[in-house]
C-alpha cells in the first residue's frame, strides 16, 4: 500500500473549514480521507499551525519550503516523494496512487467548522 502524506498550510483549526468562505477542496479531502479510513487506508495530514516540527523534520518538505516558501503548500508526498504541490490531490490522482476507485459524496457543512466555542471560526 502506498504511503500518502499531506502537508497542509497554516489554518485556524484542524479542519480548515473556518470563516465565511469555505474551501470546497478541504471538505472534499476530509470526505475522501474519511471514506478511505473506512477501507483501512490511512492518509496522514500534517498542519503547519499545529505540527511545524513535522515540516522541519521531513527532508523533502523542508527543502521545498526553503526553496519555494509557504505558497507551495499543500504538498502531497507519495511514498516520500512529491506527488503534488500548491493544490490538494484530485480523487482521480488518489485513485491512481492507491490503485483503488474512490467514490464519495460531498456534503456541505452546516455552519462553521465544528470547533464550537473554541473561537477559531
Amino acid at each position: 500500500m502506498k504511503n500518502i502524506e499531506i502537508f497542509d498550510p497554516a489554518m485556524c483549526c484542524s479542519t480548515g473549514v473556518c470563516g465565511p468562505s469555505i474551501n470546497p477542496d478541504l471538505i472534499r479531502m476530509a470526505t475522501v480521507i474519511n471514506a478511505l479510513k473506512g477501507k483501512g487506508i490511512i492518509i496522514k495530514r500534517h498542519g503547519l499551525s499545529a505540527e511545524p516540527q513535522d515540516f522541519i523534520s521531513n527532508k523533502v518538505v523542508s527543502e521545498i519550503l526553503q526553496k519555494e516558501g509557504a505558497d507551495i503548500l499543500p504538498v502531497t508526498l507519495v511514498d516520500g516523494k512529491i506527488g503534488k504541490t500548491k493544490e490538494y490531490p484530485t480523487n482521480e490522482e488518489l485513485s491512481d496512487w492507491l490503485g483503488i476507485k474512490i467514490k464519495t459524496t460531498q456534503q456541505q457543512p452546516k455552519g462553521g467548522c465544528g470547533c464550537g466555542t473554541k473561537g477559531c471560526c
